[in-house]
């Protein structure tokens, strides 16, 4: 008996040390894609790869606005978060190299890159101090939805437009739109108020925030009028206290695979979106090759000023990083 006392009071410890449960903070509705296919499953991912060792629990409501979620990763409110870099002001500027228009019509393609890009070229800044970076993505090609039905690009000028923030709202600008930033969660009481005219979204978010009741037409923009950079952290501390056997089996289903993941995730979800809302007689609007011309004129002053802002604010050489995040695009493109 006191054998087997002793037998337990060694491997009990043990079983408590090996075995971490985190919290999840989640500010988006449970059947959104970004949490039903991209955190669900990254979740599980790391439970198999733990051999269950890490667990997660993903909180069921929110906490706090969405802006404020990269905080509560770093102040430990929460043990992991998600959210979009631009929410947190003034935190993030070397992220809207992958904000920038006319990128990818592809959230996987431009993901996988971004990935490979940020890790390789950005990752030194520790833009994401007091957390340990799980990974990057972006959503699908952020396009110009109305509530109204408009020719072409001149009848829009001077509409009220939601924006999310960063790239967005310069591209809003540029187009002679008026930029309301808010989180995609007020959309709908935006646009069914009256309050904004417009909004910038990637197609998925249409129909899940179902604002395909409120939306007559969309500006289909090659490759997206702007895009959003997204990310996935740990709280510092507690990356630090988990083994190094967890540590490498965690990263092994984050970063690219994650990013993968997340851009197949996105993209899946903006096809059906761009489906339904065509079902529910939105029309999509593709831009005419003037059009063309003359949104490329106006948003490329944009992609030069922006490069040329995070260069003298970071001291690196943007304009090189983001060729290299076309060409990482392009490379991925033709595999």
């Amino acid at each position: 008996m006191i054998k087997l006392i002793i037998i337990l009071l060694f491997i009990m410890p043990i079983k408590s040390y090996a075995e971490t449960t985190l919290r999840m903070a989640s500010w988006l509705p449970p059947k959104h894609p970004w949490v039903l296919d991209i955190m669900i499953p990254w979740i599980e991912n790391v439970k198999i790869a733990t051999n269950g060792r890490v667990n997660i629990q993903l909180l069921s409501s929110p906490i706090g606005p969405p802006p404020a979620h990269f905080n509560f990763a770093v102040n430990g409110i929460a043990d992991i978060t998600y959210g979009v870099h631009n929410y947190t002001a003034g935190r993030f500027s070397s992220t809207q190299i992958a904000e920038l228009p006319f990128l990818s019509d592809s959230s996987e393609i431009l993901s996988v890159a971004w990935q490979r890009i940020y890790e390789q070229e950005l990752l030194h800044l520790e833009e994401h101090k007091g957390t340990h970076l799980l990974g990057v993505f972006t959503h699908g090609p952020g396009q110009l939805w109305f509530n109204r039905k408009y020719e072409d690009l001149e009848d829009i000028k001077g509409l009220k437009v939601r924006i999310g923030g960063g790239i967005a709202q310069s591209s809003a600008k540029a187009l002679s739109l008026v930029p309301l930033q808010a989180p995609v969660t007020k959309a709908y009481e935006l646009l069914s108020g009256g309050v904004a005219d417009g909004i910038q979204l990637p197609g998925e978010s249409i129909s899940f925030f179902k604002l395909d009741r409120i939306i007559k037409q969309g500006f289909i923009f090659d490759g997206g009028l702007y895009n959003v950079s997204m990310f996935l952290v740990i709280n510092k501390k507690k990356w630090n206290k988990l083994s190094q056997e967890d540590k490498v089996a965690i990263n092994s289903v984050s970063g690219e695979f994650l990013a993968k993941m997340a851009g197949k995730a996105w993209d899946k979800a903006d096809a059906k979106g761009i489906e339904t809302s065509i079902k529910n007689g939105i029309l999509l609007k593709f831009l005419s090759e003037n059009d063309k011309v003359k949104v490329k004129k106006l948003l490329n002053p944009i992609i030069k000023n922006t490069l040329e802002k995070i260069s003298k604010q970071k001291k690196i050489n943007a304009q090189n990083i983001y060729s290299k995040l076309l060409a990482e695009i392009k490379l991925i493109k033709n595999e």
